[in-house]
């Protein structure tokens, strides 16, 4: 934390801009089966090549999975559903999976993570677990992505702190260079830039070097946005949020990410070699709110593809 005490003032963007269009450039979505079924047409939407990530919440069937991602990939888009490792039974059921995503749907990409259970339902309990398999080398997986936490994650470190978060992610960092698989993580949302640029300096502190593709909540309401950042454990950045509710001018409008944005693109444009080098949204108010700010904020980066 003591780096940011020195580091010069940098002049923040403004929505709009050339640095927001820079940092929105290549932005990644996340879709469930029962929300991508509300969109009539995803090419009106998002940009040509935007990599859509399936969440598999327990209890989706794995049929209403790979029709999402089939559908997602007729439209032109690559696709990478969540394999929760303490919802996959056993390391039959994780070949089942991703030989039916590669075989109905052309997928090659996927996000690994524990997962939102508290007990496994089965073998594994980690995404660390998932990956020593070697099934997703073996399919010829091009793209794994990871999990991290700016703001920490205490199903890992229950007491506070990273320790166990951090052994993880140098594990991961040693995985990523025995695997011709590219590697990035993919970070939960949070609300305030300079926990996220402390916690991606710390990254390379620790010696990983993983790319970050950063978590943020797309436009929602004020409500909402409480509501999943207190059941998804958003610490310090949930004071933005909290500020925000005692503001009456504010209290009814709703939330847009261009404040956290703006401050994250104008960082990258002062230091090219920071660790994040795409965002990741969580349209927690709806895949058409999101893609609709993005196309009125990100210039060409957010041009749909059928534009």
């Amino acid at each position: 934390m003591a780096l940011l005490q020195f580091r010069r003032a940098e002049k923040p963007a403004a929505a709009g801009s050339a640095e927001i269009e820079a940092f929105l450039k290549g932005y990644s979505i996340e879709v469930m089966p029962r929300t991508a079924e509300k969109v009539e047409d995803f090419r009106a939407l998002l940009p040509d090549g935007t990599r859509v990530y399936i969440a598999h919440i327990d209890g989706t069937p794995i049929d209403d999975m790979v029709a999402t991602a089939r559908r997602l990939a007729k439209s032109g888009y690559p696709v990478m559903p969540h394999f929760p490792a303490r919802i996959i039974k056993d390391e039959a059921t994780l070949a089942d999976w991703i030989a039916r995503y590669q075989g109905e749907a052309g997928v090659t990409q996927a996000l690994l993570l524990a997962g939102g259970v508290a007990e496994p339902q089965g073998a594994f309990h980690s995404s660390m677990q998932l990956l020593d398999t070697g099934l997703f080398d073996k399919a010829g997986f091009t793209r794994l992505h990871v999990a991290g936490h700016p703001e920490g994650n205490r199903d890992i470190d229950p007491k506070g702190g990273d320790s166990a978060v951090m052994d993880a992610l140098r594990w991961k960092q040693a995985f990523s260079e025995r695997t011709d698989a590219q590697m990035a993580i993919a970070t939960q949302f949070a609300f305030d830039a300079d926990p996220i640029i402390a916690w991606a300096e710390r990254l390379r502190a620790e010696g990983i070097k993983l790319p970050v593709h950063i978590g943020i909540a797309g436009p929602a309401k004020l409500q909402t946005l409480i509501k999943f950042a207190i059941a998804c454990g958003v610490g310090p950045s949930l004071k933005v949020l909290q500020k925000r509710a005692m503001d009456v001018t504010k209290l009814v409008l709703p939330y847009e990410p261009t404040d956290v944005l703006t401050k994250l693109a104008a960082h990258k444009a002062a230091h090219p070699d920071f660790a994040v080098e795409a965002v990741h949204f969580f349209p927690l108010g709806g895949i058409k709110t999101n893609a609709t700010w993005a196309i009125d904020n990100g210039g060409a980066s957010g041009r749909p593809a059928d534009a």
